[in-house]
C-alpha cells in the first residue's frame, strides 16, 4: 500500500476506499452463510440484515459505501462462533434500497433499533466502523437501554474529531471518482436498483461533507462501557480522541484510581483502511472487551 500512495501528501478518499474493497474482495471473505436474512420495514424504508451464529447478540454497523461482506467478511466467521451476529446495511448501502429520505444520524440509529425490534432483541453490544461508528455513537445517545457495550473503530462523534485534511478530502469528493471502482462492482452485485448508484453517491458525499457534532455532553452521559479502537495514523485527531476518552471516564492514573470501564486502543502503524484489515488484532480486542 505504501508503494501505491507514495508521493501523495493527501490521500484521495476514493483511492483509500478502493484499496479497502480490493483487498477484502481478493481475500477469502465469509466462509459461512447467514442463518437468517431479510428486510425490515422501518422509518419509510426497508433495511437489510443478516444473522450469524448463536449467543449474546452483537450488532455490526459498516463504513461508508460498504457492504456487510466488504466490511465484516473476515470478522463474522470468528465472532459467530460464540455470538449471535446481526449485521445491518444502512440506507442506500448494499441490499438496502436507496431512498430520498434525508440522511441523519438520528434516523439511521432509529433504523438499527427497528431491526432489533424485528429480531426481538432487547439489548445488544454494538460495533461500528467509520461512518457506522458515528451512527453507533448516536444509537448509544438515543437508545441507552438497548445498549450493553459499545465498540467504535476509527470513528468520531463530531466533524472536528478528524484531521483537517480529511474534511478537505470530503469536499473534493465527486461521484465520477468512483467510476469502474470495486465499490461500484460490489454495489451492482447486490443493490436492488443499480440505477440509483449516482444518486446514492451524491447523497452520501453531501452527508459526509456536512459538519456534525453529537455533543460532548451527550457522550459524557453514555453509561455503557465503550472500547475505542484507532490506528495511530487513521486520520483521527488524537488530541480530540483523548478528550473523547476522558469524557467516557478514561485518561486516569489507574495506579491511583480504579481502572475505567471504558478502554482506548491505539494500534501502531495503521491507517483508517489498514486498521480494518487487522482481523486478529481487532478480534483480540473485541473478545477481551465484550467478554
Amino acid at each position: 500500500m505504501k508503494k501505491v500512495f507514495k508521493g501523495s501528501n493527501v490521500l484521495k478518499p476514493v483511492l483509500i476506499i478502493a484499496m479497502l474493497f480490493f483487498t477484502v474482495f481478493q481475500s477469502k471473505g465469509q466462509q459461512n452463510k447467514p442463518a437468517d436474512s431479510g428486510y425490515v420495514p422501518v422509518n419509510g424504508i426497508k433495511v437489510y440484515y443478516e444473522v450469524y451464529g448463536e449467543g449474546k447478540p452483537v450488532v455490526l454497523l459498516h463504513g461508508a459505501f460498504m457492504t456487510i461482506d466488504g466490511n465484516w467478511g473476515q470478522l463474522i466467521p470468528e465472532l459467530s462462533k460464540t455470538r449471535k451476529v446481526i449485521a445491518i446495511e444502512l440506507q442506500g448501502h448494499g441490499h438496502t434500497q436507496f431512498s430520498d429520505r434525508k440522511l441523519s444520524h438520528a434516523t439511521l440509529a432509529s433504523d438499527v433499533e427497528g431491526v432489533m425490534d424485528h429480531l426481538k432483541i432487547d439489548s445488544a453490544d454494538v460495533v461500528g466502523y467509520s461512518f457506522g461508528g458515528s451512527v453507533a455513537y448516536q444509537f448509544a445517545i438515543q437508545s441507552p437501554k438497548r445498549l450493553k457495550k459499545l465498540v467504535i473503530i476509527s470513528s468520531t462523534y463530531k466533524s472536528s474529531g478528524w484531521r483537517p485534511e480529511i474534511a478537505n478530502a470530503f469536499k473534493n469528493m465527486k461521484p465520477e471518482m468512483f467510476a469502474n471502482s470495486p465499490m461500484k462492482a460490489a454495489y451492482d452485485a447486490v443493490a436492488p436498483d443499480k440505477t440509483k448508484w449516482t444518486k446514492f453517491l451524491e447523497q452520501m458525499i453531501a452527508f459526509a461533507g456536512t459538519p456534525f457534532d453529537l455533543g460532548d455532553s451527550n457522550i459524557a452521559k453514555i453509561s455503557a462501557p465503550v472500547l475505542i479502537i484507532s490506528g495511530d495514523n487513521d486520520g483521527l485527531d488524537k488530541v480530540e480522541l483523548m478528550k473523547t476518552y476522558q469524557l467516557l471516564g478514561g485518561g486516569v492514573s489507574a495506579d491511583l484510581a480504579p481502572m475505567p470501564k471504558s478502554h482506548l486502543a491505539v494500534v501502531p502503524a495503521q491507517s483508517h483502511v489498514s486498521l480494518m484489515m487487522q482481523t486478529k488484532i481487532i478480534l483480540g480486542y473485541l473478545d477481551g472487551f465484550l467478554k
